[in-house]
C-alpha cells in the first residue's frame, strides 16, 4: 500500500465523513481493497466511532449477476435489502463509499436490468436517499485505483506503471503529498469554495444562460430562495463533511419547469457499462424532449435512464467548475464521474438537492411546489468547455457575467 494512502484514510475519516464520537459508520468498499478498508476502520475507531459496519462489493460478481441471474429478480427488492440502509440512516449513521472499478467492466450486460432494478430499489430506500440528499447524515464518496481503470487512462504504460500514475493522479486531486498535511490543505480549499458560494448566493440570480461553440444554448431558471452549496456541508446536527472527495464544484438546484434550450456534453458519460462520448439534450419547459447521439444504442440507453420515473426527464442540479480548475489542468480523462465532473461545469438529470431556504425540512410536496425536481435517480453529465459563457440575470433585470471563456468572471 502506498504510504500516502495512510494520509488518505485519515483524510476521509476526519474531513470527508468527519466521524463523531459514538457514531456508527457504514463503509461500502470492493473486496479487493480490504487493506485500505482496514485502515479506514482503524481510523474510524481512533476518531471514536461506536461501530463500523462493512458492506463489501465486487464488480465481477455484479457483472455475473446481471448476465446470468433469473430475470424476475430485477423487479423485486427484498425488505431486508432496504431495511438496513433505512434503519441506519434513521439512527444517524454516517456513510462512506469507496469506489474502484473498471470503466468497461459492465460491458455487454442487459442495461434494461439495471434500470428495472433501480425502479424497485430506489423507492424502497427512499428514507436513506432523503437523508443523504438533505444532508441529514454525513456521507462521502471517494475512489481507489484499479488495474483496468489505470490501463484505460494510461494505455501506453505497463500495468505497474499505469497503477502508479493513477495513484499519483488520485493523490494530486486529493491534495495529498509526501510531506504535507492534507487535512490543513482541505481546510483552506473548503474556505475558498465557501467564499465563492456565498457570493453566488448573494447575487440571487433569476436565471443563467449557457452558450459555447459546440452548440450549447441553454437558459436555466433558478427557484426563489435558492442558495449555492459546495465544498463542505453541514449535517442536520451541524457536523461538517465533504460529500465528494475530490470536489471543485459549487452547485444549486434549477427550477424544474424553467430549463429551455440545448445542452451538449463535453466529456464521456459512463453509464451501464458503456462510455457515451458525445450527446445532446434539448429541453422545453424543463423536460428533455430530444436526445442526439452518434450511436443509436447509446440513445436507447439514455432514453432508458430518463424514463426511470417522471422526474428523471428533468434537471436536478446546476454545478459550476472553472475550466482552469486543478483537475481540469491535469489534462486527464478519468472515465469516472467523481473526477470528471470536477474538471467541468456539469448538470444532472434527476433528483434535486434541497438547496433552497428551509428545503431540508420541507415535505416532498412542499419541495415540488417550490420548483424542485423529485426522482429516484441523479446522473451528472459535463457541459463545460474552454469557451463556455454563463450570464446570470437578476430579478431586477441586470445581466452579470458568471463565466467568461470557461472560467469564473469574479
Amino acid at each position: 500500500m502506498d504510504p500516502r494512502f495512510e494520509k488518505y484514510a485519515k483524510l476521509l475519516i476526519d474531513v470527508g465523513i468527519n466521524v463523531q464520537p459514538g457514531q456508527t459508520l457504514v463503509i461500502s468498499c470492493p473486496v479487493d481493497k480490504a487493506e485500505f478498508a482496514r485502515m479506514l476502520v482503524s481510523e474510524a475507531y481512533r476518531a471514536g466511532a461506536r461501530e463500523v459496519v462493512m458492506r463489501w462489493n465486487d464488480q465481477f460478481i455484479s457483472r455475473e449477476r446481471y448476465l446470468h441471474a433469473a430475470d424476475e429478480i430485477f423487479d423485486t427488492c427484498r425488505p431486508w435489502q432496504a431495511d438496513m440502509l433505512n434503519t441506519l440512516a434513521r439512527e444517524g449513521a454516517a456513510f462512506l463509499s469507496v469506489i474502484s472499478a473498471d470503466p468497461d467492466g459492465m460491458n455487454g450486460i442487459d442495461h434494461s436490468r439495471t434500470v428495472r432494478e433501480n425502479r424497485v430499489f430506489g423507492p424502497a430506500v427512499a428514507e436513506f436517499r432523503e437523508a443523504q440528499m438533505s444532508d441529514k447524515v454525513q456521507w462521502c464518496i471517494a475512489a481507489l485505483p484499479e488495474k483496468n481503470w489505470a490501463k484505460k487512462m494510461f494505455p501506453g504504460c505497463a500495468g505497474d506503471e499505469a497503477m502508479k500514475k493513477l495513484r499519483d493522479a488520485i493523490c494530486k486531486t486529493m491534495r495529498i503529498e509526501a510531506d504535507n498535511d492534507p487535512v490543513e490543505a482541505w481546510r483552506k480549499h473548503n474556505e475558498a469554495l465557501n467564499a465563492r458560494k456565498k457570493k453566488l448566493t448573494e447575487f440571487n440570480f433569476k436565471s443563467l444562460h449557457y452558450t459555447n461553440s459546440l452548440g450549447t444554448d441553454l437558459t436555466i431558471e433558478l427557484p426563489e430562495g435558492h442558495y449555492w452549496e459546495g465544498g463542505n456541508s453541514a449535517s442536520s446536527k451541524g457536523v461538517y463533511f465533504n460529500a465528494n472527495m475530490p470536489t471543485e464544484e459549487i452547485f444549486t438546484a434549477p427550477r424544474r419547469d424553467g430549463v429551455n434550450g440545448k445542452a451538449v456534453s463535453t466529456k464521456p458519460f459512463v453509464i451501464g457499462g458503456e462510455i457515451i462520448d458525445r450527446f445532446a439534450f434539448t429541453f422545453e419547459s424543463g423536460k428533455i424532449v430530444n436526445i442526439e447521439t452518434e450511436d443509436p444504442k447509446h440513445k436507447k440507453m439514455l432514453e432508458d435512464e430518463i424514463t426511470v420515473d417522471d422526474g428523471a426527464r428533468y434537471l436536478g442540479e446546476v454545478a459550476l467548475v472553472p475550466y482552469d480548475s486543478p483537475i481540469s489542468n491535469m489534462n486527464m480523462l478519468f472515465y469516472d464521474t467523481l473526477f470528471d465532473e470536477n474538471a467541468s461545469c456539469h448538470l444532472a438529470f434527476g433528483a434535486s438537492y434541497p438547496t433552497i431556504r428551509g428545503g431540508a425540512d420541507m415535505t416532498t410536496e412542499q419541495r415540488a411546489a417550490a420548483g424542485l425536481n423529485q426522482s429516484i435517480t441523479h446522473e451528472d453529465f459535463m457541459v463545460g468547455s474552454a469557451d463556455l459563457s454563463i450570464v446570470g440575470t437578476t430579478h431586477d433585470g441586470r445581466r452579470i457575467p458568471v463565466f467568461v471563456e470557461g472560467n469564473f468572471a469574479f
